[in-house]
């Protein structure tokens, strides 16, 4: 394994201080592997350090050239059910919103992103379970004013993604490192070795 050079180094360093540990997503059934893998882009994009995911049917479907090696920079965290998930989420302090066509939705720009939040994606057909509904802290939708109902489910997690990234910016969220110093060099030294 060559050692990186210092500008790569500098630029991992960087990459690394902005990235937001109380930020994340829980894909739930999303099996296209072009779906999971631009929603992981995204994730990069706006520095979650971890996603979820929740797959019943066994594992959670490869990667294709849409992530753009994002898989490698975002750690994907796969449970064994929804319920298994939600613990987990709930034990580290994350208030979970489910997307989801319903009457009682609220719109996506009234969360406050600023706070430990989950944003919970279900399958592209289906969308999310009424047992992960039951579940959330609350619904979320993307108002739609065209004639289609919903937008595809990695440009859902972008849209929405994108709102918590304005939020935390101006909050000033990335103005500093937010990871506790040992984790910190734990994962800049796993991306080292990437």
């Amino acid at each position: 394994m060559r050692e990186a050079t210092p500008e790569r180094r500098r630029r991992l360093e960087e990459v690394l201080s902005r990235r937001q540990p109380d930020l994340t997503v829980l894909l739930e059934n999303v099996h296209k592997p072009h779906n999971l893998s631009a929603i992981l882009r995204t994730c990069d994009a706006v520095g979650v350090l971890e996603a979820h995911a929740v797959n019943p049917t066994g594992g959670v479907p490869t990667f294709n050239e849409t992530s753009g090696g994002s898989h490698k920079w975002v750690y994907l965290r796969v449970h064994e059910s929804v319920k298994e998930a939600f613990r987990y989420l709930k034990e580290q302090g994350f208030r979970v919103y489910a997307t989801a066509l319903r009457e009682d939705a609220r719109d996506f720009r009234e969360v406050d992103y600023t706070k430990p939040v989950c944003v919970l994606l279900g399958a592209e057909k289906w969308g999310v379970s009424e047992e992960a509904l039951a579940l959330a802290d609350g619904a979320i939708k993307i108002p739609m004013l065209g004639m289609v109902q919903s937008l595809n489910v990695s440009v859902a997690a972008a849209v929405i993604l994108f709102e918590a990234q304005r939020q935390r910016l101006k909050a000033g969220l990335y103005d500093r490192p937010r990871l506790d110093p040992e984790l910190y060099q734990k994962v800049l030294a796993d991306w080292l070795r990437k």
